[in-house]
């Protein structure tokens, strides 16, 4: 079965955000590669983009990686407000659901505090502070 790993770019600021990640999750970075890394006379890359995070990727759970990059300064801006997309974790338990909503939200935005909802989901959502939107659930076996 094919695995669907969440890929979120920034605005030279990803090697932060995926710092703050990696506290919340835990784990250590698979990958990171700076610009710099493939920077040659064929594909000179500016000094200001060369420390930028060219890839970056963060193994969660089981399976699952969380990946990322910056934005050359030439290729311009991710607009965070409008093009990411929402990225969805179903933890194990309602105590992983709490750790990983509060971790992540800490300096964000809360859209909708975890709750139990009406279809059996303990569920949640927000804008981290980053701009990135999450959604966390937990559904109980029956």
């Amino acid at each position: 079965m094919a695995h669907i790993n969440p890929y979120i770019h920034f605005n030279g600021n990803a090697e932060e955000a995926f710092t703050f990640y990696k506290s919340v999750f835990g784990g250590e970075f698979a990958k990171i590669m700076r610009y710099k890394d493939i920077s040659s006379a064929e594909y000179p890359i500016p000094e200001n983009d060369a420390h930028r995070v060219m890839h970056i990727a963060l193994p969660i759970g089981k399976g699952s990686v969380l990946l990322g990059s910056d934005v050359l300064g030439a290729m311009g801006r991710v607009s965070e407000n409008d093009n990411r997309n929402t990225i969805s974790i179903s933890a194990e338990s309602r105590e992983e659901a709490d750790k990983l909503f509060h971790g992540l939200s800490a300096g964000g935005t809360v859209e909708m505090p975890m709750a139990d909802g009406p279809f059996g989901a303990y569920f949640g959502m927000f804008a981290d502070q980053y701009g990135v939107q999450w959604m966390v659930d937990f559904t109980p076996k029956k």
